[in-house]
């Protein structure tokens, strides 16, 4: 698995003709392994891990992510958005939280996703639905993978280097990533690869247990993790994804689970289509 990748990445960065790559590292184990992958197909001297941390990351987030590039020996940029995010205007479509406590902050997080329901919230998060706080919470935290795309791409094309991704293909096929956000970059290592896999890659390339052990989330709304959006544990989503790709059976595993999942994946292929059906085909010749 790892040698196809890193083979994989050496070609696609010399066909191309980068000089090198950037990773956005998030403190997250998706961002850890890009991260480790491409500094064995280039040298660490060819990868620039940015960190990019905003007024509502976790309090480890930043300590993490240096633990990251310092385990992959990087040059690393930290470069805060927050005040990018302030200019957008992005902070003021939810209550305020300076001076808040962090711990204020994610029960009223959770009471939000409640007062839509645990059950609903991914499924209206992907079909843009929900009342009004709901959706400007949507574009809320949708700005910041934005921003944050914007950032990774002005450091990369003054290095002439390649934007890494860092979605998955639990990720890709639940939807679970923000359209020009991070489904936006030159060269998805990991894309093939689901979630579970990527935790035994991680193992694997030795990345630091304390990073392969945290919970994952997708950091932008303080105390949701990525299991609590989804409605599932990874271990029980791949699991169903494999068998509805035909790669396992589905016998003996929860049916209404299965249900859960089968919603998920209708949500987010309706929105794929969507998206394309909003981009006008070419005139006749």
């Amino acid at each position: 698995m790892k040698a196809r990748i890193v083979t994989f990445l050496r070609s696609a960065i010399a066909a191309h003709g980068y000089r090198g790559a950037v990773v956005g590292i998030s403190g997250g184990i998706d961002s850890a392994v890009v991260g480790a992958l491409t500094v064995e197909a280039l040298g660490r001297q060819r990868v620039l891990g940015l960190l990019l941390p905003e007024r509502d990351s976790a309090p480890e987030t930043l300590e993490d992510s240096v633990l990251v590039c310092d385990f992959l020996g990087i040059e690393r940029i930290v470069r805060p958005i927050t005040k990018g995010l302030e200019a957008l205007g992005a902070y003021r479509l939810v209550p305020s939280a300076r001076l808040v406590p962090r711990s204020v902050q994610e029960r009223y997080v959770r009471r939000r996703l409640e007062a839509v329901g645990r059950e609903q919230a991914y499924l209206a998060d992907l079909q843009n639905a929900g009342d009004e706080e709901f959706l400007k919470a949507l574009a809320f935290y949708r700005s910041k993978h934005r921003l944050r795309m914007v950032c990774l791409y002005l450091e990369a094309e003054a290095r002439h280097f390649a934007v890494m991704g860092t979605t998955n293909r639990t990720e890709a096929e639940t939807g679970f990533y923000v359209k020009w956000g991070d489904d936006s970059a030159d060269i998805e290592p990991i894309a093939h690869l689901y979630k579970t896999q990527v935790f035994a890659l991680a193992e694997q390339l030795g990345i630091p247990r304390k990073i392969r052990e945290k919970a994952p989330s997708p950091d932008l709304l303080p105390g949701v993790t990525d299991e609590q959006m989804l409605g599932l544990s990874y271990g029980e989503l791949d699991a169903i994804l494999m068998g509805l790709d035909g790669r396992c059976a589905l016998d003996g595993m929860d049916e209404a689970k299965v249900a859960r999942v089968q919603q998920i994946l209708q949500a987010a292929t309706e929105r794929r289509i969507r998206n394309l059906a909003l981009v006008p085909e070419p005139p006749p010749a």
